[in-house]
């Protein structure tokens, strides 16, 4: 992650120990109760060896620095965002993913017998459950030229679809064919539709294909005929018009402490409504490796919202950018938890783009 201007706010190399261990504590703190944090629960943690009134002074510096506010008169204090970034880049321990949660990711993120924008439905989904926020994921939109179609049987009456574009995206899909149906014709209707598809649009060549069929130009038996048909449906009519999936806007609800929250929150769902969110965070990981954290005010998208974005770039196998996959979340959010999660999933994401 590339390093976070942070204002007025020290360098984390400037705190002395006891600085930063304060600091790393209240920040800890507050990300699990998500309530200002005052000198006397410090002192009664575990490991801490300081009078309140030795943090209070602690925390005062803190304060002085910009790291820490209090938000009203009590004696607790919060991270501003400037800490919240100070604290990203230099103190967080980012923690690793358990073995049922990759298997969840990888689950819920399977390519086998779905569309691509449904694999990418699931993983904004397996996002904003996992991280109890708003799952992102931009979706392809444009519309790729076709290289090759094939028809692979993986069970009685069921056939996979394999159908790969000319930049290397791989789409698969499962078809329902007649019971016992000789691998003849599943050839045969392959190399049917691989004369007709290259280089063309999934549209253009539907249209085409469907034209022949309907005017009984085809010189296919009803078999195969019956199995373009399947393959055409599987694949067609399904003008890729959303360009941002979004899941889990109700998450963000629970966080909500005040009526000047929620305009803000909604505010923030009608922006990730328009087109241009997609762009936008895009634009968040072009050019970027791996994961990438926008706190508040880092990014437009959230700007006045006090929302954070962590989000991860997926590419293809031949290593072109495809997208964006992400989590949206109050500037409290768990990064330590969420951070691994994107990044895994945008990996398990790249693997099914082909």
């Amino acid at each position: 992650m590339k390093p976070v201007a942070v204002g007025r706010s020290s360098p984390i190399s400037e705190l002395n120990e006891r600085s930063r261990e304060i600091f790393r504590r209240i920040v800890d703190a507050y990300v699990e109760i998500g309530e200002p944090v005052g000198s006397r629960t410090l002192s009664r943690m575990p490991g801490v060896n300081l009078s309140a009134a030795s943090i209070r002074n602690v925390m005062a510096d803190l304060e002085d620095a910009g790291l820490l506010h209090a938000p009203h008169t009590s004696a607790g204090r919060v991270p501003t965002e400037a800490g919240l970034r100070l604290f990203v880049n230099g103190l967080l321990e980012v923690g690793s993913l358990t073995p049922d949660e990759r298997q969840s990711i990888e689950a819920q993120c399977a390519a086998t017998g779905r569309s691509v924008d449904q694999a990418l439905l699931e993983a904004s989904r397996a996002l904003s459950g996992l991280a109890r926020g708003v799952g992102l994921v931009s979706a392809p939109t444009v519309e790729r030229a076709l290289k090759h179609i094939e028809f692979v049987v993986i069970g009685p009456g069921r056939a996979l679809v394999v159908l790969v574009t000319e930049d290397g995206l791989v789409e698969n899909r499962v078809i329902e064919v007649p019971i016992g149906l000789p691998p003849s014709a599943l050839t045969q209707a392959s190399n049917y539709l691989n004369a007709r598809i290259a280089g063309r649009t999934t549209a253009e060549a539907r249209q085409q294909v469907q034209k022949e069929l309907e005017g009984n130009r085809a010189e296919l038996d009803q078999l195969t005929s019956q199995v373009v048909e399947a393959g055409l449906a599987s694949w067609g009519g399904e003008a890729q018009e959303r360009s941002l999936i979004v899941r889990g806007q109700a998450n963000l609800l629970d966080d909500i402490t005040a009526v000047a929250d929620l305009d803000r929150i909604r505010s923030l769902f009608d922006l990730l409504e328009k087109k241009e969110a997609a762009m936008r965070l895009l634009d968040a990981v072009n050019g970027a490796e791996g994961v990438q954290i926008y706190i508040g005010a880092d990014n437009t998208l959230f700007d006045l919202t006090g929302c954070s974005l962590v989000v991860a770039p997926y590419h293809n196998r031949n290593g072109h950018l495809v997208g964006a996959i992400g989590v949206i979340g109050p500037a409290r959010i768990n990064y330590a938890r969420i951070i691994p999660i994107v990044d895994y999933t945008a990996k398990v994401i790249g693997r099914t783009m082909g």
